[in-house]
């Protein structure tokens, strides 16, 4: 509407708030603006409203999702921050803002800043807990990397493992590893990798700065590992380096391929360890099997088997004695043609008298079979007696033989027990 010389130009309040929001973002489409963070709140949305004042003025001001989600730590009320961003108005309450893309704390860098902050809190929270933490398993059979696909990291992982173990399998989930979308992909990593039949996880990267190592100290990719159901290695940048990811995980790699040393071992220190362990067993096979001859020997020339081997050869011999004699009883005419008269008359006590003989000797033979096998240490042992012998060989006669704490073998019937002298009785009277 065209309006004539001294005629009044009438504006609506929505014009002026348009115009202003025009003139604000034309001036201010990039500025810093330092002051004390007050009335923070947090919408469902993610958004993040506060204002900014220092001791004479107050701006409002709005960090939407999409920047909020980026921020290297959370703004809290009485904090001072540097805000970068463009200057605009809120038309529906005639207030002009400034619209947050970076906050920075004032005072410290705001990368060590928020790396201090979120360890302080994720500590707190119990996601560095020692006790919490699970040991490696010795010999995995696959092994899952998230890293970026074309890294040196990567490639130093696949040579020591080629190197050291060309049968394990590796699960590589490809990620970027710096840059704003780094965090969430190394997250998402992590969770599949999680849900996977991998043995362990490596979450990996080569050095580089701090802005570059940040993705790693980002708290979603910290909870994912506090989360993971596999155990995982944190193996980013150079040995000075520490990230959030390295306080979090099971175990700390200072190197990607020393994180590839941590999670395997060599065949060839395998073969050691079987060859030794081997060699361990045939030689104490040897010694029982030795021990065992030099036991059996000892009491097969012992003062028990020769009596006892003297006693049976005189009793064979006193039983064929006794069957000669009646074999010349019996073929002898003339005993039989002088004594026909008698022979008649002490045929049945004869014939009695010869089978009492016999039944006496026979009793007589086998108690002395009895006694042999009585004598027998074979025998002892079965009826579930032992022999106690010290680490030299000597058999333990009393509980004087022996000290409080030594080592004993003990022989049953079927092998040995190693056992430990726990305490001493002795019979009452004996000397102490």
């Amino acid at each position: 509407m065209e309006t004539r010389p001294g005629q009044r130009k009438i504006y609506t309040v929505t014009e002026v708030s348009r115009r202003i929001k025009e003139l604000v973002e034309r001036e201010f489409t990039d500025v810093w603006i330092e002051g004390e963070v007050s009335n923070l709140r947090r919408s469902g949305a993610g958004h993040i409203y506060f204002t900014l004042k220092d001791q004479n003025s107050q701006l409002s001001a709005v960090c939407f999702r999409n920047a909020a989600m980026y921020l290297r730590f959370k703004p809290e009320n009485g904090e001072s921050f540097r805000a970068r961003g463009r200057l605009s108005t809120y038309e529906a309450r005639g207030e002009y803002q400034i619209i947050v893309e970076v906050l920075e704390p004032v005072g410290r860098g705001a990368l060590q800043e928020a790396f201090d902050r979120l360890k302080e809190k994720l500590n707190r929270e119990g996601l560095f807990d020692t006790d919490r933490k699970r040991p490696l398993p010795r010999f995995p059979a696959r092994v899952g990397v998230v890293t970026s696909p074309g890294s040196a990291a990567l490639r130093d992982i696949l040579s020591v493992l080629e190197r050291r173990h060309d049968s394990i399998d590796i699960l590589i989930y490809p990620t970027d590893v710096q840059g704003d979308r780094a965090a969430p992909q190394i997250a998402e990593g992590i969770d599949y990798l999680s849900g996977s039949n991998v043995d362990v996880v490596i979450v990996t990267r080569g050095g580089g700065s701090i802005e570059d190592l940040w993705p790693f100290n980002d708290e979603r990719v910290a909870l994912s590992i506090f989360k993971c159901e596999k155990p995982v290695i944190s193996a980013v940048g150079h040995e000075i380096d520490f990230t959030i990811s390295d306080f979090v995980a099971d175990q700390r790699a200072p190197t990607p391929s020393a994180a590839a040393e941590m999670v395997i071992q060599s065949k060839r220190e395998v073969l050691e360890r079987l060859e030794a362990a081997e060699s361990r067993i045939t030689a104490s096979l040897r010694y029982r099997l030795s021990e065992s001859r030099r036991f059996l020997a000892a009491r097969a020339g012992g003062r028990g088997f020769i009596v006892a081997e003297q006693r049976i050869r005189q009793m064979s011999q006193h039983v064929d004695d006794c069957v000669f004699r009646l074999e010349q009883f019996a073929t002898s005419g003339r005993f039989f043609s002088s004594r026909a008269n008698s022979l008649d008359r002490a045929e049945i006590s004869v014939s009695t008298a010869t089978r009492m003989k016999l039944q006496r000797l026979k009793q007589r033979f086998r108690a002395l079979t009895e006694t042999l096998d009585a004598l027998s240490p074979l025998a002892v042992l079965e009826r579930g007696y032992a022999v106690c012998r010290m680490p030299d060989g000597a058999v333990v006669r009393s509980a004087g033989d022996v000290e409080l704490g030594a080592n004993i073998d003990v022989v049953v019937q079927e092998g040995e027990i190693a056992a430990r002298v726990t305490g001493l009785k002795k019979e009452r009277g004996s000397p102490k």
